[in-house]
């Protein structure tokens, strides 16, 4: 008699929030879970078990071999690096590695009613507002869009949904190990270094972010910054229909305060609700990826530019203290982030540091003319405070409290206090990420607007 045939498996290393939808959607598929993680925890436990699999905790280097050896494909979480042991077995078996968005991508090609659009949007900084401003574009058009991807709902995760187009955030993590991903229309922001301690090079970085045109169709529309070499170089070698982005030079553009593109007028400026340099060209690139998709109308673009809310972290205004202006920017995780903000403003009382993710921080004093001074951050205080002393006083905080504390007693009348770390913030707030940094910068903020409005 012939042994039954063995169920396809899949090993899922990382069961956070993408890994988790990920390998639902595996076990509903018919596939065999394994599930392993480097950071157990009871609440991991109990998903693997409703999985009907046991977490593999803090597997050996010979364990994680093991795994991938009784796997027919290896699903690793965004944040599982290239230099693990899973991503090294995988390649060296040549076991396929697949990541959640080319695994849902391949799956909505056989929905029942046919694959709705996707837009996609990478680069190293802003993708998440484009991708929130985008969704909210094609919204006012009409559309039932879902904001996917690298943002609080995995793309599996939302094949089920009532939605008639995706729009993607495509972190580096995700679109690493892509076959068959792609979309209608997709853009890239910027290039900039980062995640040094994910990837094992820069070039890696590179190649990570230009497969998401790697799978185009010749009817996909690809944008480019035109203001960026990378991505004008990657853009030229992608073939097909390009269109380009920027503040002048390029198929959108800004003309006398007003957004146009090769159709003429997009929206006058003043209609945004924010416009900061980097707002306009976010603003620029969305509006490309719904106009070249057909997605939206300029005018549906101008209601969406009026209306648009903000993300919280992304150079959140907190209010006004004394004359002083106050910034939430812990989003910006990197220094390229990180002078983006800086440039927004004259005359800065600048926080920055955390954890290096093994990026250049002494980048940050090329706009030195605009910082008053800096008050260094956990673990790359030193690295900050060493980068700026040069140039303006500098000091070291001992936590966010003391910072506020620091700040407020430097600033005067016209600065900006910008907490822009350029790091990340796992140091100080190891469970929280960037938005418990973020909150916590803001409830000290409050906490001083009210002291200083009791004197």
């Amino acid at each position: 008699m012939t042994a039954p045939a063995r169920p396809r498996t899949a090993l899922v290393y990382g069961i956070a929030l993408a890994g988790d939808a990920l390998a639902t959607r595996l076990v509903q598929r018919g596939w065999r879970v394994l599930v392993a993680d480097d950071d157990p925890s009871e609440g991991k436990r109990a998903r693997a078990a409703t999985l009907g699999a046991t977490l593999v905790e803090r597997p050996t280097a010979e364990a994680v071999a093991g795994l991938v050896a009784d796997s027919d494909m290896v699903c690793p979480a965004p944040g599982v690096p290239e230099s693990h042991a899973v991503i090294v077995a995988a390649l060296a078996t040549g076991t396929p590695i697949r990541t959640e968005i080319d695994l849902a991508y391949e799956w909505e090609q056989e929905r029942a009613g046919g694959p709705r659009p996707m837009l996609a949007i990478t680069g190293t900084d802003g993708k998440t507002t484009t991708t929130l401003l985008t969704a909210h574009m094609l919204a006012a058009a009409g559309h039932r869009p879902a904001a996917v991807g690298n943002t609080e709902v995995p793309l599996v995760a939302a094949l089920d949904d009532d939605i008639d187009v995706f729009v993607v955030e495509c972190s580096s993590f995700r679109l690493n190990w892509l076959e068959c991903f792609r979309a209608e229309a997709s853009v890239w922001l910027n290039f900039a270094p980062d995640h040094q301690n994910w990837h094992t090079s820069l070039a890696s970085y590179e190649a990570a972010k230009a497969r998401m045109w790697a799978n185009r169709r010749d009817t996909d529309v690809a944008i480019g910054f035109a203001a960026d070499p990378v991505v004008m170089r990657n853009l030229l070698e992608a073939g097909g229909p390009t269109r380009t982005f920027a503040a002048t030079g390029a198929h959108y553009h800004v003309v006398d305060r007003e957004l146009v593109g090769p159709a003429g007028l997009i929206a006058p400026v003043s209609c945004m609700t924010r416009s900061l340099p980097h707002d306009i060209t976010n603003a620029l690139a969305a509006a490309a990826l719904v106009l070249e998709s057909g997605l939206a109308t300029a005018a549906h673009v101008r209601v969406a530019l009026s209306t648009f809310e903000h993300p919280p972290h992304r150079i959140e205004p907190l209010g006004e203290i004394e004359g002083v202006r106050w910034f939430n920017d812990s989003k910006a995780t990197s220094p390229h982030a990180a002078l983006t903000a800086i440039r927004s403003f004259e005359r800065v009382v600048l926080l920055a540091g955390g954890r290096n993710k093994g990026l250049d921080l002494a980048s940050l004093a090329t706009e030195h003319a605009r910082v008053k001074a800096v008050i260094g951050l956990g673990e790359s205080a030193s690295e900050v405070t060493a980068a700026f002393a040069p140039f303006c006083p500098v000091q070291a905080a001992s936590s966010m409290a003391d910072a506020v504390e620091r700040a407020a007693a430097i600033a005067s009348a016209g600065d900006v206090v910008l907490l822009s770390p350029a790091c990340a913030s796992f140091d100080w707030y190891p469970d929280g990420g960037y938005p418990a940094r973020g909150n916590d910068f803001k409830r000290l903020v409050a906490s001083l607007r009210e002291r200083v409005g009791a004197r």
